[in-house]
């Protein structure tokens, strides 16, 4: 308990002098104020001060992980996003000070040289103090447009996938894609059965589902298996696991717990009507010709586990002329789909939300996940194999997403 006791002191310090540094600011920008909207603001600075203060003690002393997962996940937004947004102010400030304190040196020099040193302190630009507030506001108000619009504004993205092998009676097959559900993370029900709707709606044949049913416990989608369980296609709907989905990121009473939380995971799949494939295949024949949907654990680089085994879901598929995978990570098509198994058409996936943040304008693409993925979004190419990355359904961590909505994928296969 000490180490916890000790970091919550540390963390509250930090917040504390960034909070009295911004004050300044407030100070400044309410000095000419009428003493009723002056002190309304400056007491009012100090309010969500103290509401992070109790938030920070329930994070220490209460266990967290008795209270349902949406509480969780607000509290630590709350405090990310107002101390994350305070931190413009702050650097603002400080550019301020430093032109102050520069101003200071020059002006007791001079004063030195003629014998006088007194003078008044040198006040904050008003401008500065102005702009620190801008500052402070913009990520603030982004993260809160992020959570109350952003996070359930399902967007459709459309795909044409040409390949010469695809036997004619499949031309024009649609497959619709949802990865990424997350369902321990939402807090609007009516949102989530509209995101659905917009699936159905495109009356896909083909329904594929590439993991991350929950975050951490498969309880989390007992509330949401009424409105996913309508996810219904003509030739079926498949899904995989994603990291999340095995409770590796939750600490559990025993070995026996975890793997009994897997086991409902996987009845939950069932329960929803999703063919859940465990290094598997399934095949879909239509006028005697064939394609194959192969079924992949996770298999991540670097920290996620590798529980998949692509030659077993890979096994007795040579008849299929065309072989489509569904894989959770996309770091999984570099690291061993295109180096050992080249005729493997397709690969879909999901695994980085597209960071839940970034910039997409025309043929621009930005975000964050660049960095960790070098497929994090959308349809790749390397010599005759493709890689679509869905954006994902839910999301995890922060509850919204700014410029990167939520992603239903209709990818349509074509013959040459």
């Amino acid at each position: 308990m000490k180490p916890r006791i000790m970091t919550m002191f540390f963390v509250f310090l930090i917040f504390l002098l960034i909070d009295y540094y911004v004050f300044q600011a407030i100070v400044v920008v309410s000095k000419n104020w009428t003493p009723g909207w002056r002190d309304g603001l400056r007491y009012g600075f100090w309010i969500p001060t103290v509401l992070s203060v109790f938030a920070l003690l329930w994070l220490t002393f209460a266990d967290p992980y008795n209270y349902p997962p949406q509480m969780r996940t607000f509290v630590l937004t709350g405090l990310v996003a107002t101390y994350f947004s305070k931190i413009f102010a702050v650097v603002i400030l400080f550019i301020d000070d430093i032109q102050r304190g520069v101003r200071w040196v020059v002006e007791f020099f001079n004063k030195g040289a003629s014998g006088d040193t007194s003078g008044p302190a040198i006040p904050r630009s008003e401008f500065l103090a102005k702009t620190a507030m801008v500052a402070a506001s913009i990520p603030l108000g982004a993260m809160a447009y992020g959570v109350i619009s952003g996070a359930h504004d399902y967007r459709v993205r459309r795909q044409v996938v040409k390949l010469p092998n695809l036997p004619k009676a499949f031309d024009g097959l649609t497959i619709g894609q949802l990865s990424d559900i997350h369902s321990g993370s939402f807090f609007n029900k009516v949102a989530v059965k509209g995101g659905v709707e917009m699936m159905l709606n495109e009356k896909p044949d083909v329904i594929f589902f590439t993991g991350d049913l929950v975050n951490n416990e498969a309880a989390e989608v007992k509330d949401y298996i009424d409105i996913f369980n309508k996810l219904k296609a003509p030739l079926g709907v498949f899904s995989i696991t994603g990291n999340h989905d095995y409770g590796d990121y939750q600490a559990w009473a025993s070995q026996q717990a975890k793997q009994k939380n897997f086991k409902d995971l996987m009845e939950a799949h069932r329960v929803l009507g999703f063919d859940l494939l465990m290094n598997e295949h399934r095949f879909l024949e239509q006028n005697g010709e064939k394609i194959a949907i192969l079924g992949n654990e996770n298999w991540g680089e670097k920290r996620f586990a590798k529980y998949g085994r692509l030659d077993k879901a890979y096994a007795g598929t040579d008849e299929a002329a065309v072989k489509l995978l569904l894989s959770h990570d996309p770091s999984h098509w570099d690291g061993q789909v295109r180096p050992q198994y080249s005729d493997i058409d397709i690969m879909f996936a999901g695994h980085t939300h597209g960071f839940q943040f970034g910039v997409e304008i025309g043929g621009f693409k930005w975000s964050p996940s660049q960095y960790a993925y070098k497929q994090w979004a959308g349809l790749y190419q390397e010599g005759s194999q493709y890689l679509y990355v869905n954006r994902g359904f839910g999301y995890l961590g922060y509850p919204g997403r700014i410029g990167m909505p939520p992603e239903l994928t209709i990818l349509e296969l074509k013959r040459v």
